[in-house]
């Protein structure tokens, strides 16, 4: 008896290895569907997220420029859900200025 219960646990172990394997090569060649958790949703341009990026190439001159000092407010405060998600509108600012 004790014969085929190892027969049995030694089935279903090389199954599941088999199993394991084989799911992932399919998900590094590409041949499974994606996953509903992992489907990439598009997302719509945040004009705060280029006024970010544009401080931050600013460097440590950003942090005496009112601008970028809104701008990281605003960020702050929709981190912290103290804000609407909407982007206050900027006033223009010439190129020469960045």
């Amino acid at each position: 008896m004790e014969g085929k219960a190892m027969a049995r646990l030694i089935a279903i172990l090389f199954l599941a290895i088999v199993m394991t394997v084989t799911l992932i090569r399919m998900e590094q060649t590409g041949d499974l569907p994606p996953l509903p958790g992992r489907q990439i949703q598009p997302q719509a341009e945040d004009p705060l997220r280029e006024d970010q990026r544009r401080c931050q190439r600013m460097g440590e001159a950003a942090a005496n420029d009112a601008d970028c000092l809104r701008i990281w407010g605003e960020t702050r405060d929709r981190f912290l859900g103290r804000a609407p998600a909407q982007s206050t509108p900027r006033p223009a600012t010439s190129p020469e200025a960045e």
